[in-house]
């Protein structure tokens, strides 16, 4: 019989033992089509339910000697690597991404997720703050709203720490991260419309309308009045905008070019 071994703190690795937990997250790679890579295997948690999906499957793990031992207990169509996933060369190709993200590493390995190609579907496990505002619950942070045009973004559900062992300081959370098929903003804008976000997030004002004022870009009267066609009050904090208002607010107010929009669609959104 397998007997689990602990993780290494200082790799961060906080194995799953919640076997709902784990099969809520098999539930939703299931629902999703084409090659899987799971980001740190560690003991095969996931892993070993995953390979049932009878599905070609490689874990990216960064410890050599848990990647030997998982190495052993797996056959086609799964494999290991060992390698550090945010080095990890990923595919150009159709692919999933699936993993229970070491905690401490969520927001770097979050950053690498979002600028590779190819992958159509992320399933995440992360400390369940990082969940909240990555799905918008509660305000969206600034980096959920940067990456919203061509990401969605859902959470699922809490998962105890009690869920892992060992046992981390916080709860994480169940999130899933689908790339859109019609992106809200051209890839080729993606540059100038993190730039947007972040000057808003970062500008001076005592809300949305404040904000966009001081902006050289927009007026008073041009602020109050995206505020008005999209209901959103004139104090409310960025962190409230969802996705399709941040893609209006660039194209509407933010274009660097005629072609700025998608073509077919209109410059702005209604």
């Amino acid at each position: 019989m397998h007997t689990q071994r602990p993780g290494r703190h200082e790799l961060g690795q906080n194995f799953l033992i919640d076997r709902n937990v784990i099969d809520a997250f098999v539930g939703l790679v299931a629902a999703t089509e084409g090659p899987i890579i799971e980001i740190g295997p560690g003991d095969g948690a996931l892993t070993l339910p995953m390979r049932r999906l009878g599905r070609p499957l490689t874990g990216v793990e960064i410890d050599g000697r848990q990647a030997r031992r998982l190495a052993r207990r797996l056959g086609p169509p799964a494999e290991v690597v060992h390698a550090d996933f945010l080095r990890h060369p990923l595919p150009a190709t159709p692919h999933v991404l699936a993993g229970n993200l070491p905690f401490h590493q969520t927001t770097v390995m979050l950053r690498r997720i979002l600028d590779a190609p190819g992958w159509t579907d992320a399933v995440l496990i992360t400390q369940w703050e990082v969940a909240r505002r990555r799905a918008g619950v509660g305000g969206a942070s600034m980096m959920t709203a940067q990456w919203w045009p061509w990401f969605e973004f859902r959470l699922h559900q809490r998962v105890p720490s009690s869920a892992f062992r060992p046992r981390p300081g916080v709860d994480g959370g169940l999130l899933t991260a689908t790339r859109r098929r019609l992106p809200l903003v051209q890839p080729r804008a993606r540059g100038r419309y993190q730039d947007v976000v972040r000057r808003v997030f970062t500008g001076r004002g005592r809300g949305i309308a404040e904000i966009l004022t001081a902006m050289p870009e927009m007026s008073r009267h041009q602020a109050l009045q995206w505020t008005r066609r999209h209901g959103v009050a004139p104090s409310a904090l960025p962190k409230v905008l969802v996705a399709e208002q941040w893609a209006d607010l660039f194209l509407r107010h933010f274009p660097p070019a005629r072609d700025a929009a998608l073509p077919g669609r209109r410059r702005g959104l209604t």
